[in-house]
């Protein structure tokens, strides 16, 4: 019989999935009026929010150190680490721009999934500088469109990438990544893979307000996929950062991570209880935020995402913000684009 053929109606999970996701009430949606009451929003928001995510650590000593520094020319790269957190050393690259005195705007970056920070500021897969100007990847090296723009630059590596992985996940090849089990772990413990990448970010404006060359109210955040998830969620929860820049992420989750198959990071337990993307960009204004999909993106339909700028700008609207907040849809796949957006934060940063 026809209903019996896998895919059909009585089988289909999605469609089970979809149907309980229309029928759930958001307890945290968008219904300010005024900008008094969209604060207080915003507020009782982020709580649940973090809650969601599996809440933060007490701060402990950052212990903070060079590892090495070169001088390319275009721009002088350091390589740091920091304690994020008890048994948590984060990795990261420090770009400056030449003859970079105090005070710069500066962008913290996060890479997408792949090879780790590496793929974001020129580094090929056997270690060889990619020819200055000539953007690699997915991701375009966008940590050097950055720098190359004048703003000093922090990169870090996410956990579950690159050097931040498993022995499993390294003996596998430099592409893998240990997302999973690590994602799972955080699950079984209460926690997730998102509070735990948002975690080393909030460091990351830490480790920044340690710089002398940085200026502390001037420092945005920058991602592509999977960075753009951590850029988007640090933006969201800590208001220290001035400005967000959002590539190949900003959606629906229930047209992106609720539809289509993605990696078990991207998922917070209970968010649709509670909001969704449009929500959280909420959390972010009235400062500055720019999102951009790729008009083929295959896991962040762009539908989804021009109708989630569309609530979110609402957010905006009522804050008194219309301004700050910007979208650009390019003619291309799941990649970073930055067009519109380097002009947008260089307005705004």
């Amino acid at each position: 019989m026809k209903t019996l053929e896998p895919g059909t109606p009585d089988f289909d999970t999605l469609a089970f999935s979809l149907a309980r996701a229309k029928n759930t009430k958001r307890a945290f949606a968008f219904h300010a009026g005024t900008r008094a009451s969209a604060l207080r929003w915003q507020k009782a928001l982020r709580e649940k929010l973090v809650g969601l995510m599996g809440g933060f650590p007490a701060r402990s000593p950052l212990a903070s150190r060079r590892v090495e520094r070169r001088d390319f020319g275009h721009y002088v790269r350091e390589t740091v680490v920091f304690t994020s957190r008890p048994g948590v050393t984060v990795f990261a690259y420090f770009l400056l721009p030449p003859g970079a005195g105090r005070g710069l705007p500066c962008i913290l970056c996060f890479h997408g999934h792949g090879r780790g920070v590496d793929s974001c500021v020129g580094i090929g897969k056997k270690g060889e500088m990619r020819p200055w100007g000539k953007w690699g990847e997915y991701q375009h090296d966008f940590a050097l469109q950055c720098v190359s723009r004048g703003y000093a630059v922090l990169a870090i590596e996410q956990m579950g990438f690159g050097r931040r992985r498993d022995p499993a996940s390294v003996g596998r090849g430099a592409a893998d990544s240990s997302c999973m089990p690590a994602a799972g772990a955080g699950l079984l413990l209460g926690e997730t893979m998102a509070a735990w990448r948002t975690w080393d970010a909030i460091r990351g404006v830490d480790y920044l307000r340690t710089r002398r060359e940085v200026d502390a109210a001037r420092v945005a955040v920058m991602g592509i996929s999977g960075g753009g998830m951590t850029a988007f969620l640090s933006a969201a929860v800590d208001e220290r950062i001035s400005a967000a820049m959002v590539s190949g992420y900003f959606n629906t989750f229930r047209d992106s991570v609720l539809s289509i198959r993605h990696c078990i990071d991207n998922y917070i337990p209970g968010i649709l209880l509670n909001a969704e993307m449009s929500d959280i960009a909420g959390l972010i204004a009235p400062r500055p935020l720019f999102v951009e999909s790729g008009a083929t993106d295959p896991i962040f339909p762009v539908q989804a995402a021009r109708a989630a700028f569309i609530e979110a700008r609402r957010i905006y609207t009522v804050l008194g913000a219309e301004g700050n907040i910007g979208i650009e849809v390019f003619n291309a796949g799941h990649r970073f684009w930055g067009k519109k957006a380097f002009p947008f934060l260089g307005e705004h940063l």
